[in-house]
């Protein structure tokens, strides 16, 4: 094995492939990943596979294959484009004698170089702590080495047992420390629905120009790169539509297909601002060959996320590229999402999407009487917090008649969790 002190730079990529002839658009994206980690690519063996191996995920002729490569190129680092067990990561290491790291280990590094505030950085610590509790037996050939000695009864404590112990509690300060952040972020958020400013979050697969976008709305300067994941920490900006609306455009990490869950539940703090956005953009890269899979991919994280709930604008960007596409909305009945052809580059159709996120705003948000029962406490001070309601008054059966302006998606959500049905609290909407 290499030393730890060693400056690891040199990489072997190993791509399997399952149930597949041929390796497609998603190699190339695997080696821009690998690329956005720093590391340099000097080498890749592809495998294909019908299922993976208990042992070493991959056959025993790949792995001597991938022994003698890092022999003869003089690799640092093995990386697999798959997800390995503890058990896979430690054989392979035995095998081939190099540091071995999988997909979730790359991303968690990307991520610890990007993070920059301090909310991004306990996030990320949290996400690569709870990664390593799962695999801490690798780092260690001394596991029946007892803590014995004078005063200690039993066969005492194994160095495991205690790495594990002090990893706990750091997960544990982590998460409190997280917990503050996301109690702040709520605060915020409440405040600015009481001022009713609405929230927009530009969300997409990762490299598909959402801080370019969102540089060109804002006038901001966040870090905009040709690169996987050159956003890590979330932005907010006030930003004035064509019509005088004052709304919050927030900028977030770019999701992924196949993202770890103990990265999506560590950046919960960070996420719940896409949850509880009146209004989502979802920017997508126009010349991309897997265009629809990777639209696929970002909605599939939306709904992980609890934000299935939000309307969208779909943004096709980066149009500067065909000398054939203009700028221009697309609406019909063909479409779940009204479509937006722009170029955030040059800045073409950056009026349009202005223009389409008023009428929506408009038209999400509805005055309408509800009538609720005397068990709706909760709900109602929920309405109230969100500076929703317009008029209150205490109706004959001990409940309240209530007018609130909220769009229809959120008040739909806050029944939900109050376990009420909108429908049977609903009056006729009411018109202004």
């Amino acid at each position: 094995m290499k030393s730890k002190t060693a400056v690891i730079r040199r990489t072997l990529i190993v791509y399997v492939n399952f149930n597949k002839a041929r390796v497609d658009g998603a190699f190339d994206e695997f080696v821009q990943l690998v690329d956005a980690s720093g590391l340099d690519v000097i080498g890749s063996i592809t495998a294909p596979r019908q299922k993976a191996d208990a042992q070493f995920f991959i056959g025993k002729g790949k792995v001597n294959e991938i022994t003698r490569q890092v022999v003869q190129l003089h690799a640092d680092v093995v990386i697999f484009n798959h997800p390995l067990s503890p058990a896979q990561g430690r054989n392979l290491e035995n095998h081939i004698q190099v540091r071995v790291i999988d997909r979730i280990g790359l991303i968690l590094d990307i991520f610890a170089q990007r993070a920059r505030s301090y909310e991004g950085k306990l996030q990320v610590e949290l996400a690569q702590l709870q990664h390593l509790s799962t695999r801490l037996i690798r780092g260690w050939t001394h596991l029946e080495r007892q803590k014995g000695g004078i005063g200690l009864r039993g066969p005492g404590e194994t160095q495991l047992e205690t790495d594990r112990r002090l990893l706990g509690f750091r997960i544990k300060s982590l998460n409190r420390c997280l917990q503050k952040v996301r109690k702040q972020r709520y605060l915020s958020r409440q405040q600015r629905k009481k001022n009713e400013t609405p929230v927009i979050s530009l969300v997409g697969y990762t490299n598909a120009g959402k801080s370019t976008l969102f540089n060109r709305l804002t006038g901001a300067d966040v870090g905009a790169a040709n690169q996987l994941f050159a956003t890590l920490d979330p932005t907010l900006r006030r930003v004035e539509t064509g019509s005088g609306r004052n709304i919050i455009l927030t900028d977030t990490v770019g999701f992924m297909r196949d993202l770890p869950h103990d990265l999506l539940a560590s950046f919960q703090a960070t996420l719940e601002e896409v949850g509880d956005a009146d209004l989502l953009i979802h920017v997508i890269d126009v010349d991309h060959e897997l265009r629809q899979q990777r639209i696929d991919a970002v909605n599939k994280v939306i709904a992980l996320i609890g934000a299935a709930h939000v309307p969208q604008i779909e943004v096709y960007n980066k149009i500067d590229k065909y000398t054939e596409q203009s700028a221009r909305v697309e609406t019909t009945d063909n479409y779940p999402h009204t479509r937006i052809w722009l170029s955030a580059e040059t800045g073409a159709g950056l009026t349009l999407l202005l223009k389409q996120i008023d009428q929506k705003l408009s038209r999400l948000m509805r005055l309408q009487r509800l009538n609720l029962p005397i068990t709706a406490g909760q709900l109602r001070a929920k309405l109230f917090d969100l500076g929703a309601v317009r008029q209150d008054d205490e109706n004959t059966k001990g409940g309240w008649t209530m007018e609130v302006e909220l769009a229809e998606c959120r008040l739909q959500k806050l029944c939900e969790e109050a376990s009420l049905d909108i429908s049977q609290l609903q009056s006729e909407p009411m018109h202004y």
